[in-house]
């Protein structure tokens, strides 16, 4: 969008209830759709909406056996994908209680990557699913456009925390239709996996570009 904000709705924390994010663009023009149990975002001159399921999605019956050696819970401050050329800052993003109850949020207008914190945090004793969201940008490079064109399932994601660095394997990258993102199963519990969600380069206003990955074995 030219110099408009958009919105993110925001699914709530755990046993809080559920937010949902929207997030907005400027200057070039930005998309992000994310559900945190369903987040999605919009293109160009919009305000994305997200809708966020009214109950928080189960314990994946099929959250994989992390054999690799973590290091202990703490928060992430870069993302990397060295085959799609991604090394971005990450920084934590903690809905408001206001915003849990408008299920609505305006985040950081940039290039970074944004970490819901109210999910899952990498490292040993993870209890959810981490979440990383970004902006595509259109008619403007950006790091999270790559999601959509040049992340292959089998690259290695890496995250670097306050602890150390966790190495990640994509398993899955596929799209979402915005309105039935909420349905998706990404929302299920799924201790130490890592879900980036943007907006798909081809289809800003209707799709979302998810990848999901787990630790790498080792």
């Amino acid at each position: 969008m030219n110099d408009t904000e958009q919105e993110h709705n925001v699914p709530a924390e755990k046993g809080r209830g559920t937010p949902r994010v929207a997030i907005g663009a400027v200057v070039a023009v930005l998309f992000l759709a994310l559900t945190v149990f369903g987040i999605m975002l919009s293109g160009p001159g919009a305000s994305p909406t997200l809708t966020a399921p009214s109950t928080p999605a189960s314990q994946s019956s099929a959250a994989g056996t992390v054999t690799a050696a973590l290091p202990p819970v703490s928060s992430p401050r870069q993302l990397s994908i060295e085959s799609a050329k991604i090394k971005v800052p990450v920084l934590p993003l903690t809905p408001t209680e206001s915003d849990l109850a408008t299920q609505s949020l305006v985040p950081p207008e940039t290039l970074d990557g944004y970490w819901l914190t109210n999910y899952g945090t990498p490292g040993a004793e993870s209890d959810n699913t981490v979440y990383i969201t970004g902006h595509s940008w259109e008619n403007r490079d950006s790091p999270f456009n790559r999601l959509s064109s040049d992340v292959e399932v089998g690259n290695t994601v890496t995250l670097t925390t306050d602890q150390g660095t966790i190495d990640y394997v994509v398993d899955t990258v596929t799209t979402h239709n915005k309105d039935s993102l909420k349905d998706s199963d990404i929302w299920n519990i799924v201790p130490n996996r890592l879900v980036l969600i943007s907006c798909y380069t081809e289809d800003l206003w209707g799709k979302n570009v998810i990848v999901t990955a787990l630790p790498a074995v080792r």
